[in-house]
This record gives structure tokens, C-alpha cells and sequence, in this order.
């Protein structure tokens, strides 16, 4: 028998008494039995993405809450500012030349941060830019922006609006979307929030539905305005995805009983930990610069192929990780400590490592790193 732990940035471990909601009999959308449980899950999502904004719920994965922050607050040939530093900001690029806006780009080096004066600079010189896009967290490269500064930067345009991927950034990173000023806001269901993927969430400000008043790309399933009203009734537009938001409530739930401080602080201890042990058996950390709470990108040593590092963690321990991607593939594997993720997972994840990194040759003193996660998480 070869039990499964599951470590990867997304899909993410799905507690048991989330599970246990989520097998409770099916009820229908329309219902009044399902009115509560939706406005439930509204009022939820509001607390944790720190806004009194709407935050809507759409039976998509979060690339279609990435696609809905496009085509519901621009229209063709606007001009936008891309961040990108990695896949998923590529991601935003392709999403919006394929609405036909006219895309700028910031290119950061993969396993670096954009640096906020590099933002302010392009917008003082362009004037007409009615959107920034960027990642919290690139999950392709283990690097976390710096959403504050850039918060604060933007804030002070009043044509441009600021939106931000969260997908995995989420319950990892402390994302104050009012305080700070983010208008746009997307969250997927299968990272930090602990549940299977098929839900997006998208935080919208009174600033961008102004915006929204004069957009005119086409629109039919992914229709802010329309969810929007439906959310005041507690419905969504379309068929709900009726089982997952019962999930999503039992998921709040835990999340609230937590704390969200707590929950933050448990997300950069064991990030810390992971960083720190990995460096403990002597790899290097793909991000150079601010690395990320939700997943852990990790150099792997040189002659040996970091695919069969992760392939190996799966074949032969159970664990499933992430491989690199596009130009970081082969290069690294990435450990994930997002979610329903205690001290004994990381502590699984770098004895793996260990056994994987010493039965492909590479020299190691089995235990040195989960020695040190074991003393860092006594402390």
C-alpha cells in the first residue's frame, strides 16, 4: 500500500468534515432551502478577503474569474499593464489580447518580484493605462508581489484600476483588498480555501462597477452585472455549484475559527520552515527575492532532472508535488504548504525530498533537513 500525500500547489488537501458537508444530500439551487447557504457563503468570503465589497461566486475554475476581471471592465484597443514574471502573468496577457486590449508589459525576471517604482514609472509615462494586472502569488516561480506598494501606487490614478490574481495568494498572504485599494480581486476554491476546484470568487469595488457601466466586450456566462444582482438574492446567475458551496461554507467555518491572523501566521511558518530546510540539505530557492507563503519553489541540484525528482516523490512516496514550468521545467519541483497543511506535512515533504535527492545520488546526510524543521517548529 503507498499512501498519497497531497502537496501540491492546487488541488490542495481537502479536510475531512468539508468532505463530510459536501456528502450531505444534493438540494437545488432555487430553493429556499439553499437562500441561507449562499448567504452564508457571501458574508464568508467578504470576511476573508477583508472587504464589504461583493464578492461573487462563479462555477468556474479561477482562470474564469480571470477572464470575467477582462471582458467586464474594458472595452477593445484599452490600454492595460501586464505584470509579468512568470506563467500565470502570462496567463493575463493572453486573456487580454484575446479581448483585443492593447497590452503592455512589465517582464520580470522568473524568481524576482516586480519592483513598484518600475510600475510607477510606466504609469506616469502613460497616462491612458485603465488597468494594472499582476499575480500576489506566481505559483509558477514561488514569488510573492509586493501587493501594497503596488496598491499604493495605483490608488492614486483614478482611471486605472488595480487587478489582482489571489488565486493562490489567498489564506496564504494577508491581501487587505478595501484597506489597501485592490478593485478587482480573484479567488479560486482548490488552494487555500480548501476545497475542490470548480468555484472562482472575484471581489469588485464601487470604482470598478463604475467602469463596468461603460464596457462593452461580449459578455454571456461570465456576466458580472447580472451576478451581481442575483447575488443580492442570494442566488447565482447560473446553475449554482450547489455541493461546493455547501463545502465552502464548512471551510469558512474552519478558516473563522482559526482566526485569520492565525491562519496567516501558520502559512509563513511553515513556508519559513520548508525555505529554511531545503537550504538546510544544500538547494537553492528558485525565488531570489520575496518568496511566496503558498508554495515553496526549489532549485534541484545540479545533474539531476527536477521532473524526476517530483516523479519520483509520487512514484515512490506518495507525494505529489509540482514540476517547473515552461523555462523553470526540469530546473526545479515545487512543494506546496497552502491550506489544510500542518507542521507534519512539511516535515513529510523534506524527509521525501531527502530520501528522493539521496537515492538519485546526489550526497546528503539523511535528516539534516528535517532536523532543522523539526527544531524550527519547536521553537
Amino acid at each position: 500500500m503507498l499512501k498519497r500525500y497531497l502537496l501540491a500547489p492546487g488541488p490542495t488537501p481537502v479536510p475531512s468534515e468539508v468532505l463530510l458537508a459536501m456528502a450531505a444530500p444534493i438540494i437545488h439551487h432555487r430553493s429556499p432551502d439553499f437562500l441561507p447557504v449562499l448567504d452564508s457563503a457571501k458574508k464568508g468570503l467578504q470576511w476573508l478577503f477583508q472587504t464589504r465589497n461583493d464578492v461573487l461566486i462563479l462555477c468556474s475554475t479561477g482562470t474564469g474569474g480571470m477572464v470575467g476581471a477582462v471582458n467586464n471592465f474594458f472595452n477593445r484597443g484599452d490600454k492595460v499593464l501586464v505584470i509579468n514574471g512568470g506563467k500565470f502573468g502570462e496567463r493575463w496577457t493572453k486573456i487580454c489580447q484575446a479581448y483585443s486590449l492593447d497590452v503592455e508589459e512589465i517582464i520580470v525576471e522568473w524568481g524576482y518580484a516586480v519592483k513598484p517604482e518600475t510600475v510607477e514609472e510606466r504609469l506616469k509615462k502613460n497616462k491612458d493605462i485603465k488597468g494594472v494586472f499582476v499575480q500576489a502569488s506566481e505559483t509558477s516561480t514561488g514569488v510573492y508581489h509586493d501587493i501594497k506598494a503596488l496598491a499604493s501606487i495605483i490608488k492614486k490614478h483614478d482611471d486605472t484600476l488595480f487587478i489582482v490574481d489571489a488565486i493562490s495568494a489567498l489564506v496564504a498572504h494577508d491581501l487587505r483588498t478595501d484597506e489597501w485599494g485592490i478593485d478587482i480581486m480573484v479567488g479560486g476554491s482548490q488552494k487555500g480555501v480548501m476545497l475542490p476546484p470548480g468555484i472562482a470568487f472575484v471581489s469588485v469595488s464601487e470604482k470598478a462597477w463604475q467602469r463596468a457601466e461603460t464596457s462593452k466586450l461580449p459578455k454571456f456566462y461570465f456576466n458580472f452585472k447580472k451576478e451581481r444582482e442575483n447575488l443580492a438574492k442570494n442566488q447565482t446567475n447560473f446553475t449554482s455549484p450547489v455541493t461546493l458551496i455547501i463545502g465552502l461554507n464548512e471551510s469558512l467555518k474552519m478558516l473563522q475559527a482559526e482566526g485569520l491572523e492565525n491562519v496567516l501566521k501558520r502559512h509563513e511558518r511553515l513556508a519559513h520552515v520548508m525555505r529554511k530546510a531545503v537550504q538546510a540539505i544544500g538547494l537553492g530557492l528558485y525565488a531570489k527575492e520575496s518568496p511566496s507563503n503558498a508554495v515553496t519553489a526549489i532549485m534541484s541540484p545540479p545533474g539531476i532532472d527536477g521532473q524526476a525528482v517530483y516523479k519520483n516523490l509520487r512514484e515512490k512516496y506518495g507525494i505529489t508535488a509540482a514540476g517547473g514550468q515552461d523555462k523553470a521545467k526540469g530546473k526545479i519541483f515545487r512543494i506546496a504548504h497552502l491550506g489544510y497543511t500542518d507542521r507534519f506535512d512539511v516535515i513529510t515533504a523534506i524527509a521525501g525530498i531527502e530520501m528522493v535527492l539521496k537515492g538519485m545520488g546526489h550526497p546528503l546526510k539523511l535528516g539534516t533537513g528535517v532536523a532543522v524543521a523539526q527544531e524550527l517548529l519547536m521553537a
